[in-house]
């Protein structure tokens, strides 16, 4: 509390000001914000975490015998990679995107290069005029059955002939449907390749309506395929690591949390 106290001292002038020295009491206020401090420590979360949700595929409607089985006609391969200027990824001077390349071939490998169609470059390019463009026209052309009625659903719920909640359920249930042709995707992203380009090949898996794929390293098969490319193509793929070692291997993080399905 605080407390004025009137200076007595000797003799003054007569009409002199009277001086007053005020003496204010801090306790309760330091007992106060103790209390305060105690409150927000306990009620406050101080460090937030920086993790990045993603979903990925389950098991749960899946045989285990047929966890690792898909046909040849169903199977896609996306090999991921990043272009870097210096030690820097590479931006489109146009978008001011990051450049993601997909090299990517469907079924079963061709090492013995008989066909023409063995590997495929496209990039994340989304959509142009209202129309799928780049990988996703792909993945989309792969899952047409899924896709076709997904977009009757999503109409149904615009048209709120459908809750979101049936929606949610329907589309669920439309993407696991084993009657319909629907493609296994597996994700293989290079030593060079971002954070960036893994979430962007996961999304276009969500985007896609596409419930089966694994993200696994890549071998000695996709380095064959790979080198094939580039003696065909006059590119440059495989290269030195570029990235950091502090962050240079999503594709093994990634690895070890991926789930087939």
């Amino acid at each position: 509390m605080a407390q004025i106290e009137q200076s007595s001292g000797g003799k003054k002038k007569k009409g002199a000001q009277k001086k007053m020295s005020i003496h204010v009491d801090f306790t309760p206020m330091v007992d106060m914000n103790m209390l305060l401090i105690t409150f927000f420590m306990l009620c406050t979360t101080m460090i937030k975490s920086q993790t990045l949700q993603i979903v990925l595929p389950t098991n749960e409607d899946v045989k285990k015998e047929q966890q690792s089985q898909a046909k040849q006609s169903e199977a896609i391969t996306l090999i991921l990679d990043t272009e870097y200027n210096g030690d820097k990824p590479a931006v489109d001077a146009e978008t001011g995107k990051t450049v993601h390349n997909i090299y990517y071939y469907e079924g079963i490998a061709d090492t013995t290069f008989s066909t023409n169609a063995y590997l495929r470059k496209e990039q994340f390019i989304g959509n142009m005029n209202h129309e799928a463009q780049g990988i996703r026209k792909i993945l989309r052309n792969k899952n047409e059955q899924v896709m076709k009625e997904y977009e009757q659903l999503k109409n149904q719920w615009k048209n709120k002939e459908i809750t979101k909640e049936e929606f949610d359920k329907l589309a669920k249930k439309n993407a696991s449907d084993s009657l319909k042709t629907r493609p296994v995707v597996v994700i293989k992203p290079g030593p060079n390749t971002t954070y960036e380009g893994l979430i962007n090949a996961i999304d276009e898996m969500n985007i896609n309506q596409i419930s089966r794929y694994s993200i696994e390293l890549p071998n000695h098969t996709d380095s064959v395929l790979l080198r094939h490319y580039e003696q065909v193509n006059g590119e440059t793929i495989i290269r030195p690591t570029v990235r950091a070692k502090a962050t240079q291997a999503p594709a093994a993080a990634a690895a070890s949390e991926s789930t087939n399905s």
